[in-house]
């Protein structure tokens, strides 16, 4: 097919999904035995096929079940398996002559860096927040964020007289900004990923997230009356402590606590607080940004700027970017050289495979298409809940979406029963389902799943 072809064309061209078979309860490869031999298997028992994978499905081989992809390796899948632009004799040398040698980008310099900076830039650059950094892994990326908040936020204590403090990072309740050194002491969703690690007793906040369970006139009073409460908590270790706090991060949606939307108006607040205190705003977009909510960056719904903002996932490549507050210090770390820094610079083969996702999101205009296939998604979402009274919360924006399960253990079983039946979606928080489908997905396959999901709803009404 050509890779002028439409996103249905390629859809229909691919085999519908098949649940799977009752006795394919055992995977029929060694693949798994093979590497949990020297590695432990905490993930899903699944042998991807990349071949018979196709746009908005993946072939699982342990079990020969083909799964309808809601799941997109965590949201960091931004296109479809086996695009068209991929099977171009062009494309696949770029590829190939990158993956042969692993760069010191932040030492030697190459075309390819410099056309995917460019393609960066010119396809999701959000100015003036200008100076860059890459890294491998969104952790990192995080965690750069905060040293660069440190040092800026140090170096004005110091030129103030004010001594060598503000390390410390004030931060939300259901929080994931990863696992790294730094980032354990922000997160704080499952207890198994940051208990009995040091960490840094660094301030924490109530999380005034919307509660989608209510009707509107009750949601809009709770969510005010909980961001009125998040507001004083803030203040209060401001009083405190405000000379040592270097800057306020939020997830502009949070994912793994449990996909919590937050009003304009919240961070238009955060936005004033640092302001007026002398702290740095930082969105972690690794999860909801990069064009998934049906804007290219997720801050761009709220109309607020970050001074400084991580990213990942569906780029490819992780990083920061940096605003102009940054030079209120002369010397911060975007302007002196080994501040922040690392051996790679970010993966060059992830570079390069970036340049051409990027290619594909500005010609076939994903951004627009996360966003009217994501109202579409969020309406046949909606149509479920309203069938269906154990679906509760339905939210999202563009294809950033969730809804809720009565509790853990009707998740689990609904989650496991999806699966069975060839929908492969994500756990978030205590109880909710997370979708997080590559860019291209159509409203086909939408519909396809909302199927699937109906009979699972179906299935466990009637047990």
């Amino acid at each position: 097919m050509s890779s002028s072809s439409t996103l249905a064309e390629r859809v229909a061209a691919s085999s519908r999904v098949q649940p799977r078979e009752k006795n394919q309860t055992q995977p029929q490869t060694t693949v798994l035995d093979r590497i949990g031999e020297h590695v432990l298997l905490d993930g899903f028992r699944i042998v991807i096929d990349l071949e018979k994978s196709k746009g908005s499905y993946l072939y699982d081989a342990a079990h020969s079940h083909r799964l309808i992809d809601l799941y997109g390796f965590f949201g960091s899948n931004p296109v479809g398996f086996n695009h068209p632009h991929f099977d171009k004799p062009e494309v696949k040398a770029d590829l190939l002559r990158a993956a042969e040698i692993k760069i010191a980008n932040s030492d030697v310099y190459s075309e390819g860096y410099a056309q995917f900076v460019d393609m960066l830039w010119r396809v999701v650059g959000m100015p003036p927040l200008d100076r860059m950094l890459f890294i491998e892994g969104g952790a990192l990326a995080v965690e750069n964020t905060l040293k660069a908040a440190m040092d800026w936020k140090v170096r004005k204590n110091m030129a103030a007289g004010r001594g060598e403090r503000g390390t410390e990072i004030l931060h939300f309740r259901h929080a994931f900004h990863g696992r790294s050194g730094y980032t354990m002491s922000l997160t704080n969703t499952d207890p198994k990923k940051t208990d009995l690690f040091a960490k840094f007793n660094w301030p924490r906040v109530s999380t005034p997230s919307i509660d989608y369970s209510l009707g509107e006139e009750a949601r809009n009073a709770d969510v005010i009356a909980r961001e009125k409460k998040s507001e004083a908590e803030i203040m209060q270790f401001v009083h405190e402590r405000g000379v040592d706090i270097a800057a306020i991060i939020i997830e502009p949606i949070q994912g793994e606590g449990g996909d919590n939307h937050f009003r304009g108006e919240w961070f238009r607040t955060l936005r004033r607080i640092c302001d007026e205190n002398e702290m740095l705003l930082i969105f972690d977009e690794v999860q909801c940004g990069m064009c998934a909510t049906g804007k290219t960056w997720c801050c761009q719904h709220f109309g607020v700027q970050p001074d400084l903002m991580a990213f990942g996932k569906k780029a490819q490549v992780c990083g920061v970017m940096a605003g102009p507050r940054l030079d209120e210090v002369k010397e911060n770390v975007f302007r002196t050289p080994s501040r922040i820094n690392s051996t790679w610079g970010g993966n060059f083969t992830d570079m390069v495979r970036s340049t051409h996702f990027l290619q594909i999101i500005e010609e076939e205009n994903l951004v627009e298409n996360a966003r009217v296939v994501g109202a579409h998604f969020l309406a046949r979402l909606l149509d479920l809940q309203s069938e269906s009274p154990i679906i509760t919360a339905v939210r999202g924006r563009g294809l950033f979406l969730a809804f809720d399960l009565p509790d853990p253990a009707t998740r689990e079983e609904f989650w496991k029963g999806a699966f069975d039946l060839g929908v492969f979606t994500l756990r978030s928080g205590e109880r909710s389902i997370r979708f997080r489908p590559a860019l291209d997905i159509t409203k086909e396959v939408v519909d396809e799943a909302i199927g699937r999901l109906r009979e699972q709803c179906e299935r466990m009404r009637s047990r």
